[in-house]
């Protein structure tokens, strides 16, 4: 039997009753029978105002299932009991406290009542929900990490930021608000909880909390928006929301925007809220740069750096995606390949930066020439694509390929001069379900080359035999190189003679292709491909050497200053170092000086401020220099006046009108006078009767080449004609050589014949 329990000592209760704890009996019924003083320190409740009252009508409703789990634990406990709840004060707020309860046993060990300790907790349980709230801010912190180094789409990123703050936070509103361009507006990118405002326009100025953050650098914190004076806070309290703090997402150049998070009642956010809220800023700060970095890089990858237009990679791929919307939906595609006429020539002559502005500015004639659905890319060098989807036939591409030709034509003005250029453009429109982007450049790429090889500023339209003849030039190509190295080049001379005495005054250099198959090529067929390719530099200094060091053995074999005559290409004078080359060729070779001469066509004098250096630099190495071809350019009247020329080569078109045609026996007569008066030597090209001789004799031409004295021949055989006709001594006029041909001269053929044999043209 349980003794009875004694009374409560007045000495003995002292202590409890100044204790800041207070002590309470409570009965099974979870009713208090005895409350200590202390409780009206802690709560406000007098001892009188709880006795007899239920301890679960002063839980927070928060805690109820807690304090009924508490109890039932209390029940069963065979020592002490622990619960740490929030009890109710008497001005109606309330209290963190922690029980510690110790059951009071009758005779039959069943519980009779419980005395229990209450002891203030709400410090110990704010810094305990402080470390919580640290640690789940920290963890969202580092989950948004993570997302960012996953994620590729920014619009995904920021979509789970505000997600992840409004519920870190427990605010019932948080948006990611972007700067425009202009400075002037933020946009709502992206929010969590409800917002019936604009998405977009929202001021950037100080009228707002997100444009007072902008301006101040600073967090913005507004505890209760009702009373707020710094900015204008009724857009916030339209919506609902009476609290709120914003950051700057920061970026390098300028803000990206501002952070924000608003609650629906007054709150203050401590330090770690406004600390989380930075860190996600700066976080979400780092993935735009790094997203910008990305874009920028895979810009950087799909687009040219000169122009800012798409490069292969990006056009060959668009095209591909056009092909696959053929195949579904049958829309029409095409292709436009273009390359530039003479661009290298002004590129290399002019130098590459006035090469990279004249193609800056084509990108930009060329991106107002197409439409917008087209895509226009540069290739590399002076190569441009144009990718047609939905192209609308045939005809619609000609007339694209037309409005192209004629933007590209329009004059450049380059550091203060016009240049004009054309540009040829090959055609490829898809026409089976087996196209494919690189099958469609390929053959787009045949027919350029092919609008190419028939004249400069033309277009051609794709088809098969387009790619057998593209075929055929690579082919040629490939065995030129080969030619090159393995010594299949000749170079064959042609005799040039004195009018009057018919003596040898100069031989010309011609090379010649000894293909092991074809046979003897002439230049016509591969010269222009070897310009193409830049082979014409290695052959052209072959072709140097060679004739240097027969001419030099030449001069000393018959003891007379024989001259070399040799034709260089644009891509030769080009090279700004040219000049020096060539007289250090002739200097080694022994070639006695002033018998060298540079012939130049007026192709080359087209671009006169980057010739003229190097022929002048020619002139005062000692070299002649001749203007081939005199008399087809529509200039060529000024450019004896400009350049430093010694002497012209009138074109064989006018020596073939002499045999009977007056006005070319009158524009002949023009040439040689005005050349007279000028003080320059003529040749006259391609004499093949001796009519022609005879009427260039009268006419005062000093010197003549053609079928007609001497074929072009190897060096061997030339050897043996200028033996004979340097020992010959003067010869006989003009006039009475109409009967034989004279030793070493091939007989005269039928005009047909002549004509067929004319393919021996110069390099």
């Amino acid at each position: 039997m349980r003794p009875d329990r004694p009374a409560a000592d007045p000495a003995c209760r002292l202590p409890v009753e100044s204790s800041t704890d207070f002590l309470a009996r409570v009965g099974p019924d979870v009713r208090f029978t005895y409350v200590s003083a202390g409780c009206e320190r802690l709560t406000g409740w007098a001892a009188e105002e709880l006795v007899g009252r239920d301890m679960h009508e002063l839980a927070h409703p928060d805690d109820l299932a807690d304090a009924h789990a508490a109890h039932a634990a209390a029940l069963c406990a065979t020592g002490p009991s622990t619960a740490v709840l929030r009890m109710r004060c008497k001005d109606g707020g309330f209290v963190w406290l922690e029980s510690i309860a110790h059951s009071l046993r009758d005779e039959h060990e069943a519980i009779s009542e419980f005395q229990v300790v209450f002891r203030d907790a709400s410090a110990r349980v704010r810094a305990e929900q402080q470390l919580a709230q640290h640690a789940r801010q920290h963890g969202a912190v580092a989950r948004l990490g993570q997302v960012a180094l996953r994620e590729q789409d920014l619009s995904t990123l920021v979509e789970e930021v505000v997600a992840t703050v409004a519920s870190t936070l427990a605010v019932q509103l948080c948006g990611v608000l972007r700067l425009r361009e202009d400075d002037d507006l933020l946009d709502i990118l992206a929010h969590a909880g409800d917002w019936a405002g604009e998405t977009i326009g929202l001021p950037a100025g100080t009228g707002t909390q997100a444009g007072y953050a902008l301006a101040t650098g600073e967090p913005v914190i507004a505890e209760d928006l009702r009373s707020e004076r710094r900015f204008d806070a009724s857009n916030l309290l339209s919506e609902g929301m009476l609290s709120g703090m914003d950051v700057i997402i920061a970026r390098h150049e300028r803000p990206f925007g501002v952070l924000s998070a608003h609650a629906t009642q007054p709150r203050r956010f401590n330090v770690d809220d406004v600390n989380f809220l930075v860190a996600v800023a700066n976080l979400l700060s780092a993935a735009v740069e790094h997203h910008r970095k990305e874009e920028l890089t895979r810009h950087a990858s799909l687009h040219d750096p000169l122009t800012g237009l798409p490069n292969r990679t990006l056009a060959l791929d668009r095209l591909d995606r056009a092909l696959a919307r053929r195949r579904r939906e049958g829309i029409d595609v095409a292709m436009l390949l273009l390359d530039l006429d003479r661009f290298k020539l002004i590129n290399e002559s002019l130098g590459h930066a006035t090469g990279d502005e004249l193609l800056v500015v084509l990108a930009s004639r060329l991106a107002d020439a197409v439409r917008s659905s087209d895509t226009i890319a540069r290739l590399g060098g002076d190569e441009f694509v144009v990718v047609c989807e939905r192209a609308g036939g045939v005809r619609e591409v000609v007339a694209l390929a037309e409005r192209i030709a004629g933007v590209v034509s329009r004059p450049y003005v380059l550091d203060g001069d016009e240049h004009v250029l054309t540009a040829s453009v090959g055609i490829a429109v898809a026409d089976g379900s087996e196209d494919t982007a690189a099958s469609l450049l390929r053959d787009a790429d045949a027919a350029m080359y092919r609008a190419k090889h028939r004249g400069p500023g033309r277009f051609e339209l794709f088809d098969p035999a387009v790619r057998s003849q593209v075929l055929a030039r690579l082919r040629t190509e490939t065995e030129l190189r080969y030619a090159i190295d393995h010594a299949q080049l000749l170079v064959h001379y042609q005799p040039i003679l004195d009018v009057a005495s018919g003596r040898p005054v100069a031989t010309e250099a011609l090379v010649r292709w000894q293909h092991p198959h074809h046979g003897l090529i002439p230049p016509l067929e591969f010269i222009s491909i070897a310009e193409e390719t830049g082979l014409i530099l290695e052959l052209g200094r072959y072709v140097l050497e060679q004739a240097c060091e027969q001419c030099a053995a030449w001069q000393r074999r018959f003891g007379v200053p024989l001259q070399m005559f040799v034709n260089v290409s644009g891509c030769q004078i080009a090279n700004p170092r040219f000049a020096v080359e060539v007289a250090e060729l002739a200097r080694r070779s022994g070639l006695l000086p002033g018998t060298l001469a540079i012939e130049v066509t007026e192709s080359v004098l087209i671009d006169e401020r980057g010739s003229m250096t190097v022929l002048e630099t020619l002139h005062t190495h000692g070299l002649r220099l001749l203007l081939d071809d005199f008399g087809t350019g529509y200039s060529s009247l000024s450019y004896l006046r400009r350049f430093p020329l010694d002497g012209v080569k009138v074109d064989r078109s006018f020596i073939d009108g002499l045999d009977g045609s007056p006005k070319d026996v009158a524009i002949m007569k023009a040439i040689v006078e005005m050349c007279r008066v000028l003080g320059l030597a003529v040749v006259a090209e391609g004499v093949e009767s001796e009519t022609q001789l005879e009427q260039l004799g009268q006419l005062g031409c000093e010197n003549v080449q053609g079928y007609l004295m001497c074929r072009p021949m190897l060096g061997a055989v030339v050897s043996e004609f200028l033996e004979q006709r340097l020992a010959e001594g003067p010869a006989p006029p003009a006039r009475t050589r109409s009967s034989a041909a004279a030793p070493g001269r091939p007989a005269l053929r039928a005009d047909a014949r002549l004509r067929a044999s004319r393919d021996a043209s110069r390099t």
